[in-house]
């Protein structure tokens, strides 16, 4: 679901399958009780509190810290610790101060004015990476096994954007609150009754 809603490929998703694992991973940066509260109101953002919890209801902003800590890669780390810092440089450029004195439209129009760009910067990504697969093939095929493939980071509103639907559709307002959830099913059933408006399932 977060892949589709996003457009690409949940970052860190291989780590899913293995386990986050902490003892080899190298921190590029630690996060800041400010930090944690700035990607929760980005998170609050993009799911605001209506009448199912927020993000911010879900702790978002300190399930970010954790996943970008225990399963990103190092250089993904850095993209997105960055990222933090260009996102309220882009508020200040389209609004003349930071993304946490925002009003809360003006911070949901300029989410939505990152959202165009990240869709143009996959673009170019897609293409990179690419080219590095096809340089990639063609070494190996040489017998070249020292090549290695340069490679682009995600842009850091893509993973902020998949960390917010991930931490707030696991947890349990969301998946309680937001969805319907049931804990122990009764019985399989392929085929049930849809109206306009019904909650996805849990």
């Amino acid at each position: 679901m977060v892949a589709a809603l996003t457009g690409g490929i949940v970052i860190g998703g291989e780590v899913f399958l293995t386990g986050c694992n902490t003892n080899d991973k190298v921190i590029s940066d630690v996060f800041s009780q400010e930090d944690i509260a700035f990607l929760d109101e980005v998170a609050e953002t993009i799911l605001p509190k209506t009448n199912t919890p927020g993000a911010k209801d879900a702790a978002v902003g300190q399930f970010m810290t954790v996943m970008v800590n225990d399963c990103y890669e190092p250089a993904n780390q850095k993209a997105f610790h960055e990222g933090i810092k260009q996102l309220d440089e882009a508020s200040k450029k389209m609004y003349n101060e930071g993304f946490m004195k925002l009003t809360p439209e003006k911070r949901h129009d300029l989410l939505v004015s990152l959202d165009k760009e990240t869709k143009d910067y996959q673009k170019k990504k897609a293409e990179f990476d690419k080219i590095q697969n096809e340089k990639e093939k063609a070494e190996t095929g040489k017998g070249n096994t020292e090549f290695k493939k340069e490679t682009m980071s995600p842009h850091y509103f893509t993973m902020m954007k998949q960390l917010t639907l991930l931490g707030y559709f696991t947890s349990k307002p969301g998946a309680t609150e937001a969805l319907r959830y049931v804990a122990v099913p009764g019985r399989y059933e392929g085929c049930i009754p849809y109206t306009k408006g019904d909650r996805a399932w849990a």
